[in-house]
């Protein structure tokens, strides 16, 4: 079963037919940041959990991901699709499209980043070469080619602290770096899924130009307008997307 995170923009999977139940799962990290919900989507089992709640409460910093990572574990998802409200630094990708990164930058600090801290009997790590799920990423390309959508799958997601949004001289150090786009959920959620062994894959949607970008200062509502029209786009290419 594969499991979708949604992010800025989507706190209910709106197109599942039919939902069999939500459920709450109680894990050794605490509490999720919302229930899960189970049901069907275009014809396949699927799981649905809000990373920043069903309200919009929790801000990026705050997110329980390991939570959130254990609880769909638990339930028996073998596979994720997060979704991400993404900032653009790379003139190619500007907002509304969705782009599926292969890369990422951790810039992150202070938050739980992994499983494997107490009860061991040897220090564990993991290759994390390729932080993305390789065969993820080419169904979700796939099923984006299928729905007449950009092929945009060569990105650096460079993940910030939050919850403010970056200065513009940020963004030039993140652009140095080699970063495409800026975000603040998608660290420590990709390790975590790789230490417990699921396939991972983010779906960037892109709501505004990166700070100094482009001269304006970024508002809120031109972010929820291009959220809406990047999420028009996911759901187009969700219809073709294997869930099995």
């Amino acid at each position: 079963m594969l499991a979708i995170i949604g992010g800025t923009g989507l706190t209910r999977l709106v197109e599942i037919e039919r939902t069999s139940q939500q459920r709450i799962v109680n894990t050794p990290y605490g509490k999720p940041s919302s229930s899960i919900t189970l049901g069907i989507l275009h014809g396949s089992d699927v799981a649905f959990i809000a990373r920043h709640g069903e309200e919009h409460t929790i801000a990026p910093h705050q997110v329980n991901y390991r939570a959130n990572i254990w609880a769909l574990k638990e339930i028996g998802v073998s596979g994720i699709v997060a979704t991400a409200a993404v900032g653009s630094i790379n003139k190619k990708m500007p907002p509304g499209e969705l782009v599926i990164p292969d890369q990422l930058i951790d810039y992150t600090w202070g938050r739980p980043s992994t499983f494997f801290e107490t009860d061991l009997e040897a220090v564990r790590h993991i290759d994390f070469t390729n932080p993305y799920s390789v065969e993820l990423r080419s169904k979700i390309v796939c099923a984006m080619e299928q729905a007449n959508l950009p092929n945009l799958d060569k990105a650096v997601y460079g993940c910030t602290q939050g919850p403010r949004l970056e200065t513009a001289a940020e963004i030039q150090r993140l652009k140095r770096d080699g970063c495409d786009l800026v975000g603040m959920t998608g660290m420590p959620e990709a390790a975590l899924a790789r230490e417990l062994g699921l396939e991972y894959a983010c779906c960037a949607v892109v709501v505004n130009w990166a700070a100094g970008l482009d001269k304006a200062e970024i508002k809120m509502e031109d972010i929820q307008r291009w959220s809406a029209r990047g999420m028009e786009k996911m759901y187009r290419f969700m219809k073709f997307l294997s869930l099995d």
